[in-house]
């Protein structure tokens, strides 16, 4: 390790200290699925592993939604990168954010200084895409990390109480309904966690007023919810949230939301104090990637079978925010976990492989199928030509979650929690710990 006159050096130089090496040092942007993927591929092999993350936590995001409904608690899936690589004797976590990479003299700079590498892989994920709506995106709240789903807790908390205080009916109303905006996952998945919440925990919170006081709608552009997902499981997906009493509006677009009353492209009025925005995304990377050729569909940056950003030198793109374009994607695979794990695992074979000169092939997508929730023991999955749907898909469902969550604890605080609720139906304490604000990105 750097001794601290070393340290005090670096500092003077605004440069980050790393312990000095004589090994190739491979820099990680970013701790999602495809980055840990990729330090884990990475781990006891001949190179120096930098993780680079403006978080010190990996955070589990198809179950934001849960921490949003007060299904689960925040700890329970998120989980420390230096917990995660401890006893990785080759790699280095260090927080920063990092603002913008310089690949001619092959350095990083972030908040905190700067850093050199050899090899440079950005896999910094997505936000929240408004398509340019500035009204909706300072009125709604989105679904795209731990801070976002403690938003719509707290918000959808403290709306309910102000709701039992009011004798303004309109006001009442407009406190208690929920419109989610984008009918993917995201949005299914949220529609039916709320829709239960109605359900089962309302009626015992607050007596005072009947559940079907709150209405939740789910609004998509397109005609299917789950359009990543077949004809048929997207149908029955459609069924279990209209049986859970969400009103689906499909081929309908939202253009304005005031913070009370929504409003559609067909002149159609919503009143609702609470808009879910889960309708798109867009990539998110530092200065410094982008040239007339590198971006595509989604602002993603695109790379070629090796995951290489044209025109750069060394420097790779995983993840949500990369788009594989070769033979068999024009844009690029799905923004979900399974693709940016595989192409982590891929890249940690090959740059051991472009390191050690030895051949490399191309990156090729092995799709294990799909799946969504739309409440206990109802889900749809596309397995391979199979589709799917009830309690077969929902324990299929809970076990491929279960398993990917980082950390044992993390796996039994989970898997207890469905438990109890799978018998009880019951959530997590709804406390209220702060005064809604919504968190900026």
């Amino acid at each position: 390790m750097q001794n601290h006159t070393d340290c005090i050096a670096c500092a003077a130089e605004e440069m980050i200290c790393l312990p000095d090496t004589k090994l190739p040092r491979v820099v990680i942007v970013g701790g999602g699925f495809a980055g840990l993927a990729l330090v884990d591929g990475l781990k006891d092999q001949p190179v120096q592993v930098v993780l680079i993350d403006r978080n010190n936590f990996h955070q589990f995001q198809p179950l934001l939604y849960q921490v949003a409904t007060s299904g689960l608690e925040p700890d329970s899936i998120l989980f420390p990168f230096r917990k995660q690589i401890s006893g990785y004797k080759n790699v280095i976590f260090r927080m920063a954010d990092v603002t913008e990479i310089q690949p001619a003299s092959k350095t990083i700079i972030t908040d905190k200084g700067s850093l050199n590498y050899d090899y440079l892989v950005v896999a910094t994920g997505t936000t929240n895409n408004y398509f340019g709506m500035n009204q909706i995106e300072q009125q709604s709240l989105g679904l795209k990390d731990i801070r976002e789903a403690l938003d719509i807790r707290h918000k959808m908390l403290q709306n309910l109480e102000q709701a039992a205080i009011t004798c303004d009916q309109q006001e009442q109303d407009a406190l208690t309904n929920f419109v989610i905006v984008g009918g993917g996952p995201a949005g299914v998945e949220m529609a039916g966690a709320l829709a239960e919440f109605c359900k089962y925990i309302l009626p015992k919170d607050y007596p005072e007023y009947p559940s079907s006081m709150m209405k939740i709608y789910l609004i998509e552009a397109s005609n299917q919810i789950l359009p990543v997902l077949s004809e048929k499981a997207s149908a029955k997906a459609l069924t279990y949230l209209q049986e859970l009493h969400v009103e689906v509006v499909l081929n309908e677009s939202v253009i304005g939301y005031d913070g009370t009353v929504v409003q559609t492209q067909s002149q159609r009025e919503l009143l609702a104090k609470n808009l879910i925005w889960t309708a798109g995304v867009k990539a998110q990377y530092p200065a410094g990637l982008t040239t007339q050729d590198t971006v595509t569909r989604g602002n993603r940056i695109k790379v070629n079978e090796f995951l290489q950003v044209a025109g750069f030198d060394k420097v790779f793109a995983l993840g949500d925010m990369a788009a594989v374009i070769a033979d068999d994607t024009l844009f690029g695979h799905p923004q979900v976990a399974q693709p940016a794990i595989q192409q982590g695992r891929y890249l940690a074979r090959m740059l051991v492989n472009m390191i050690q000169k030895r051949p490399v092939e191309p990156f090729k997508y092995r799709d294990k199928g799909s799946l969504a929730t739309v409440g206990k023991r109802k889900a749809v999955a596309d397995i391979g030509r199979f589709s799917f749907a009830g309690y077969l898909a929902w324990l299929l469902w809970s076990m491929v979650h279960i398993m990917s969550i980082s950390g044992f604890r993390n796996r039994i605080l989970v898997g207890i929690n469905w438990i109890m609720s799978y018998f009880s139906y019951e959530k997590s304490n709804r406390l209220i710990i702060r005064s809604f604000g919504k968190h900026p990105d």
